[in-house]
């Protein structure tokens, strides 16, 4: 049996490079404050999403997917958790300026 592979295919990307999905919404113009409070409103959209799907789940609608339920659930998840670290990084940043000699 003979198997013929292409070592380097492993390098190329799965996705056309066309066809590349926006990760996160550019903020345009704005700076730190602008894109924080960007993140923040799409943090609490996602965890008010996922709230609405769970008590849609529990109350036993039809429409709702537990599929559904659980994926919203887990990028809540992932949002909070990474406003959450960048909180800690601002206030470690913050409290490193402020020990600082001058």
């Amino acid at each position: 049996m003979n198997v013929i592979t292409n070592p380097l295919g492993a390098l190329l990307p799965v996705i056309p490079v066309g066809k590349l999905v926006s990760k996160a919404p550019i903020v345009q113009d704005g700076g730190f404050l602008d894109a924080m409070k960007q993140a923040l409103t799409t943090t609490s959209q996602l965890q008010s999403e996922s709230g609405r799907l769970i008590r849609e789940v529990t109350f036993d609608n039809p429409t709702v997917s537990l599929e559904e339920t659980m994926l919203a659930g887990v990028k809540s998840n992932i949002a909070f958790q990474a406003t959450l670290q960048s909180r800690n990084r601002i206030v470690q940043a913050y409290t490193d300026v402020m020990n600082m000699q001058v």
